[in-house]
């Protein structure tokens, strides 16, 4: 090694930390996909004891029983997510023929004015309802196949909530549990470096919750005033959706205007398309840097790069579950560098 100049050494240097670090990151996920079961109902408490935990503490300060508190937490949680499932595939369902039907006339209409280039269109639309049949018949004979699947599903969810109840209740014993896991000396940077990341999945959820609200009663305002079927259905929708940042609203958006063509017409759907450009462009441009840098920092790029991972590692899942977790490494990279950077500092003086 002393026949290589010291940039060389510096860079096989820097090359095994990161071949190091990424080993071991590639076996905690292989890990985590392994156990899956168990790890995925952890994260999604987690994510919600972040969410939730204001209200928890407005209820204990109000003298409400720390148990009595994270059940009522909980059963809120329940009937908040179970009714906006309930109202968005209503309005789904209700509004799913016009859709095709109105398709099938746009196509129709591409058919009449580009001829020959249309006709394929017009075939294809008239194909929709068939294509469809097939395609929910094979999804219908898989999830007879996997019903295990869906039974695992139901059970990581349960498993959450039941979670998100011991975490809220236990919440003030975490730093104690905590210190007891680690060697005293490194209690105090191991507590700091799991409260920056706490912060920073909280800073994310309460952020992200904020905006997916101003996101869905601005749409909902104004597909009511377009007078939309299913509006409050389709703002539950783009509520929901806002959690996966891009994607999420990409598709909540599309669900909006083809409910407008197949209700309102064309001349309606360009109108929704225009409000929801817009609401889009407000929380790109205004909302974001307004909200979003006061909770976590993160560049666009840096979420787009995050979410795709997530996404080739566990699906949808993965991409719900991206974000916030980037969010936490982003506090713990944050509180590493300036407890070194003070150090150093201290050293040179």
């Amino acid at each position: 090694m002393q026949l290589l100049p010291e940039p060389v050494r510096r860079l096989a240097a820097w090359c095994v930390v990161v071949l190091l670090v990424a080993g071991v990151v590639y076996v905690g996920i292989r890990l985590c996909v392994e156990f899956r079961t168990a790890v995925v109902p952890v994260l999604l408490a987690l994510l919600g004891t972040a969410l939730l935990g204001p209200l928890h503490r407005w209820l204990v300060k109000g003298r409400v029983n720390r148990s009595v508190g994270a059940g009522l937490t909980c059963v809120a949680v329940v009937g908040v997510v179970g009714g906006a499932v309930y109202v968005v595939v209503a309005a789904l369902i209700d509004t799913g023929d016009e859709i095709v039907a109105s398709l099938k006339q746009a196509a129709q209409d591409l058919a009449e004015h580009f001829g020959a280039a249309g006709t394929s269109l017009d075939d294809l639309a008239s194909n929709a309802k068939e294509l469809l049949a097939k395609f929910g018949g094979t999804a219908a004979s898989g999830v007879i196949s996997g019903v295990s699947v869906v039974g695992e599903t139901i059970a990581m969810a349960v498993l959450a909530l039941l979670l998100v109840f011991f975490f809220l209740r236990d919440s003030h014993r975490a730093v104690g549990v905590l210190r007891s896991l680690v060697p005293r000396s490194s209690g105090d940077l191991v507590e700091a470096m799991a409260r920056r990341a706490y912060e920073g999945v909280e800073g994310f959820m309460r952020g992200t919750t904020l905006i997916a609200l101003i996101d869905a009663l601005c749409i909902t305002v104004g597909l009511l005033i377009l007078d939309v079927p299913g509006a409050v259905g389709l703002g539950a929708l783009v509520f929901v959706g806002a959690y996966i940042p891009y994607l999420g609203a990409f598709i909540s958006g599309a669900v909006a205007v083809l409910v407008a063509l197949a209700d309102r017409g064309f001349v309606i759907a360009l109108w929704v398309l225009g409000v929801v450009l817009a609401v889009q462009v407000l929380e790109g441009h205004v909302l974001q840097p307004m909200i979003q840098s006061r909770t976590v920092q993160m560049h666009p790029a840096v979420v787009m790069l995050a979410i795709t991972a997530g996404a080739s590692v566990a699906g949808i899942l993965g991409m719900l579950l991206a974000v916030p977790l980037t969010a936490a490494a982003f506090g713990v990279a944050h509180e590493l560098r300036e407890r070194y950077s003070d150090a150093s500092a201290a050293v040179d003086s």
